[in-house]
């Protein structure tokens, strides 16, 4: 297993990621088989989401082939052009905010990224500075893209991948360490180490317009998928503190390949959504860990590598 959403059979992944020349963004496509159904859940007061209406739960999702996860705001959106047409397929999708950030506010993805994100797309998923958590911000720190499954009795898998791009922290500042490490596997995640506390406190600079997006996916065929999307989200608010702003337009979408009939497995819907919570949240922490420092005309986005070095030399990632 790779700890990733690929895990889920089918399910594959592709970033395009654009750093230089005044831009830092990027979009990550995730694919599915066919006979897969999407619902999703929109939190926060300012998404920047397409078509999320058809995913509507009150009338049982929608079958997807592809769903978008994109930088470059509502103009991002744009991307989810291009995965459609390479797919042939309605593609619904998200955005976060990181405009301006590599030093030209109007360098964002379009179709093109959105054709080549699906392109690229297979089951070894790149993590950190790629794709949508190419120009992420996360509080002080730099953002990333991450990605975390779990296998449930029976063959079941539950798997995320999340931009992490929260107004709100993921990392205690009293203990150094991402709120949701305590949710890893054994080994997953880093053991403080005595980095500078007040070093890292003080470092930065935040954004106020920030969101997180993401996707959870299972084999499971699920009675409630809905469900699964606040289970995630859930997730989310374990990992990031305070989440769900006026700022934030966190957005989760869940889907379900159906090619394991729960109730003939040793496994029950609320493993399911527990599951869900904790790779939701486990993958907002890889994103966090994988992210680097970058510098742009815009400043300087420190990573938690660099200020929590001595910590972040025992994460041995997934």
């Amino acid at each position: 297993m790779r700890n990733s959403i690929t895990d889920v059979t089918g399910v594959l992944v592709g970033h395009v990621t654009r750093i230089g020349d005044g831009a830092l963004t990027g979009t990550t496509a995730v694919l599915f088989p066919l006979g897969t159904v999407s619902t999703v859940d929109v939190r926060g007061g300012a998404p920047a989401t397409r078509d999320t209406a058809a995913l509507d739960a009150r009338y049982g999702g929608r079958e997807v082939r592809g769903i978008v996860l994109t930088g470059g705001s509502a103009y991002g959106l744009a991307a989810a052009d291009g995965a459609a047409r390479e797919l042939g397929s309605f593609v619904p999708a998200a955005a976060l905010f990181d405009l301006g950030r590599g030093g030209d506010f109007h360098a964002v993805p379009g179709p093109d990224e959105g054709a080549e994100a699906v392109r690229n797309a297979g089951v070894e998923v790149a993590q950190g500075n790629v794709g949508a958590g190419t120009g992420a911000l996360n509080a002080t720190l730099k953002g990333g893209l991450g990605t975390a499954s779990v296998t449930l009795p029976g063959g079941v898998v539950v798997g995320a991948i999340a931009a992490l791009n929260a107004v709100g922290p993921s990392v205690d500042v009293d203990t150094g360490l991402p709120f949701a490490t305590h949710l890893g596997e054994p080994g997953e995640f880093p053991a403080y180490q005595g980095d500078d506390l007040e070093a890292a406190r003080i470092a930065g600079h935040a954004q106020p317009f920030n969101t997180v997006i993401g996707v959870v996916a299972t084999n499971a065929r699920l009675p409630h998928l809905y469900a699964m999307a606040t289970a995630a989200q859930d997730g989310l608010a374990i990992a990031v503190r305070p989440a769900h702003g006026l700022t934030d337009g966190d957005t989760v979408f869940a889907a379900s390949t159906g090619t394991h009939d729960i109730g003939t497995h040793d496994v029950d819907p609320g493993q399911v959504l527990a599951a869900a919570r904790q790779v939701f949240a486990r993958a907002l922490v890889h994103g966090l860990l994988r992210a680097e420092s970058v510098t742009t005309p815009w400043g300087h986005l420190a990573a938690y590598r660099e200020l929590y070095p001595r910590t972040a030399a025992t994460y041995r990632g997934n």
